[in-house]
């Protein structure tokens, strides 16, 4: 598994982003989030994430610190963070951005 890769919550972002390549490698259910430690809507959204993983035991968290220059950032087209993108086998499902609620991740959860 990847540096990056952490079953259940994730609370570190990490700079060691893993490659597109390993991304479309991964199996079953695995939660992209990107955005920064700095950023207060990354930092409002976090007791979200938190709660709604929780209840997503097997769930692979990858939390990707996203910046100017970050590769994996500007293939996914994140535009606004934080950005939390939900896939299967490594291809996308559906993505949330600049959320609020648990209810919203739970959301996009259950379209596993």
């Amino acid at each position: 598994m990847m540096q990056a890769a952490t079953i259940g919550f994730n609370t570190e972002y990490s700079e060691d982003a893993p490659s597109l390549e390993e991304i479309h490698g991964l199996s079953g259910l695995t939660l992209l989030e990107f955005g920064t430690p700095w950023c207060g809507y990354c930092q409002a959204a976090c007791n979200a994430v938190k709660e709604a993983i929780d209840e997503h035991s097997d769930l692979v968290h990858i939390k990707i610190l996203d910046g100017k220059g970050k590769r994996l950032g500007r293939q996914f087209a994140i535009k606004l963070w934080p950005t939390l993108i939900l896939l299967h086998d490594g291809k996308e499902v559906e993505r949330i951005v600049r959320f609020t609620s648990e209810e919203e991740v739970c959301r996009l959860l259950s379209l596993s």
